[in-house]
């Protein structure tokens, strides 16, 4: 087994319970507010901005010229292709790109970046990778599961979300990802083993946690 697949394996029954959320099937079947699509995504934006910080900092750590160079244009595509899919919406709800870059943090939110941001700080290259894998494959996962019974209709409210993350090249991304870290492993040390582990455990309770946190619009409580 891979070692990305024995981390995946770790974490089934968290990746299990996002297909079951009630965010997630809502999302699928179209019955979701849009109140609650909107702070999703207002949080989300806030997340990507730290994510291609993470990115960023793992171009910086790579051990070849090649991987630096993909992880700095996952860093820009980031930037560029999902925020398009945000502005999109943020036109809708007639946003500026300051007005939603300005709406703070939701705790969870807050922690997970957190918990990637002091990995992409201390950690490997091959740590910094599993951290922010869970958010590529899981997406990955839960877009293709969402379609499974074929493109959602023309007018389903979440349509350019669906199509997005189940795309082919969106389906790409996670696989070069789990190359690398399968790559990597092979000559990581026990201890660093062992990181890579808790940080993706933790990393997939935290995806599980943002779906939480958009369905009950999670709010700082002081």
């Amino acid at each position: 087994m891979s070692f990305s697949n024995h981390l995946r394996k770790l974490a089934a029954p968290i990746w299990d319970a996002q297909l079951s959320h009630s965010f997630v099937v809502a999302l699928g079947n179209g019955a979701l507010p849009e109140r609650k699509f909107k702070y999703y995504i207002l949080q989300d934006a806030r997340f990507l901005g730290d994510l291609a910080r993470i990115f960023a900092a793992a171009a910086q750590k790579a051990p070849d010229s090649d991987s630096a160079l993909r992880f700095n244009k996952l860093a820009e595509e980031t930037i560029i292709v999902e925020r398009s899919l945000h502005e999109n919406y943020g036109r809708k709800w007639k946003m500026t790109a300051k007005q939603m870059s300005s709406v703070p943090m939701a705790p969870t939110n807050y922690a997970y970046t957190r918990h990637m941001l002091s990995v992409a700080a201390s950690g490997t290259a091959a740590e910094i990778t599993v951290v922010a894998l869970p958010c590529a494959w899981i997406y990955c996962v839960v877009g293709q599961h969402l379609l499974k019974n074929g493109q959602p209709s023309k007018n389903h409210p979440y349509r350019d979300w669906l199509m997005l993350y189940a795309s082919p090249e969106f389906a790409e991304v996670q696989r070069w990802m789990r190359k690398k870290v399968d790559q990597w492993a092979k000559t990581a040390g026990t201890e660093e083993l062992r990181r890579m582990e808790e940080s993706f455990v933790i990393s997939s309770r935290y995806e599980w946690m943002f779906w939480e946190m958009a369905w009950n619009e999670e709010q700082w409580p002081v």
